[in-house]
């Protein structure tokens, strides 16, 4: 059964069980005490989670209860929603047709309506399902002046070999990360070096992202915007890595001041896609000269904090509490 309800602000925070990045924030906003916190797994919804959301249809806002094993919510009373990680509906037991249906009316009920409060969002649901596409973030980086690799996506045999043979050498990138298994064990598809022998048939499968490789690359930018704060971190490997999330054991980390003349470009990103945070990727050549590769909307940022001492978690805490 729930607790007795808990008269500060509330602060949710959607995600799964198993998510270190969510448990800084949390343990940040239960230090300062300001709000309660509530952790809630909409795959949680409806066998440990309870909804109970009423329209004030003077208003036009959701009202009514949220409650998981621990805690008694008023919608009401929630100031802010941090989305960070939530697990997919589940519905075992029943037919495939219904876990289906089931499924998409947990989501478009559940989900809805926790994406319907009258709060702040970091970030908003809708917003991150926009800035997850590539082809948006790219198009988006060029009109914003960042310097951005020639890319091709495609399932054109053609146009592959032919972007190939014009902008060698050439990397492929999955357009969006799931969840593979090859010999039962995990698959990390990182970002790999396409050789003109290698393009066939197979590209016509479905579509592929090819981008023309910073070849004179020297490290990585990861920089991380929360609100108005910009915490900026060199990544380098001796092995000069293609993509240093191949290999976290190898790189070191230095804090450094954003580029010149970014930051207003950084903030502008994040206002065109209605952000609070964003996480950005940067190759940096031998010039100096970074060049965008993407912004995840809802990346990760709590491995970094320990090695180089930025308050992001602080930061986040700032943000669903109002400060920022």
């Amino acid at each position: 059964m729930p607790g007795p309800t808990d008269d500060r602000p509330a602060v949710l925070i959607v995600t799964e069980v198993d998510d270190p990045t969510a448990d800084l924030v949390i343990a940040e906003v239960n230090r300062r005490g300001l709000c309660q916190v509530v952790r809630v797994d909409p795959g949680d919804f409806p066998h440990d989670v309870v909804l109970a959301g009423a329209l004030n249809t003077a208003t036009g806002q959701w009202r009514g209860e949220l409650r998981t094993p621990s805690r008694l919510v008023d919608l009401a009373g929630v100031r802010a929603v941090y989305w960070r990680r939530p697990s997919p509906y589940k519905f075992p037991g029943l037919s495939k047709q219904d876990q289906d249906f089931a499924a998409v009316q947990a989501k478009e009920g559940f989900g809805g309506v926790l994406a319907g409060l009258d709060c702040r969002y970091v970030n908003h649901p809708h917003c991150n399902w926009v800035a997850e596409y590539k082809p948006g973030q790219l198009s988006a980086a060029v009109r914003l002046g960042f310097e951005v690799p020639a890319t091709l996506i495609t399932s054109d045999l053609a146009a592959t070999r032919a972007f190939v043979q014009e902008h060698a050498p050439v990397v492929y990138k999955p357009l969006r990360l799931t969840d593979l298994l090859r010999n039962g064990r995990p698959l990390g598809l990182w970002t790999q070096r396409v050789e003109p022998d290698e393009i066939d048939e197979t590209v016509a499968g479905t579509a592929h992202l090819f981008q023309a490789e910073v070849v004179d690359k020297v490290a990585d930018l990861r920089i991380t915007v929360v609100g108005d704060r910009v915490f900026c971190v060199r990544i380098e490997s001796a092995a000069r890595l293609l993509d240093w999330r191949a290999d976290y054991d190898a790189l070191s980390y230095k804090v450094m001041e954003p580029p010149a003349r970014m930051v207003p470009k950084l903030q502008a990103y994040l206002k065109e896609f209605g952000l609070k945070f964003g996480c950005f990727d940067f190759a940096v050549d031998r010039h100096g000269t970074p060049h965008f590769l993407e912004c995840n909307p809802n990346g990760q940022w709590a491995w970094m904090e320990p090695p180089t001492g930025l308050p992001m978690a602080a930061a986040f805490a700032d943000a669903l509490e109002g400060r920022l």
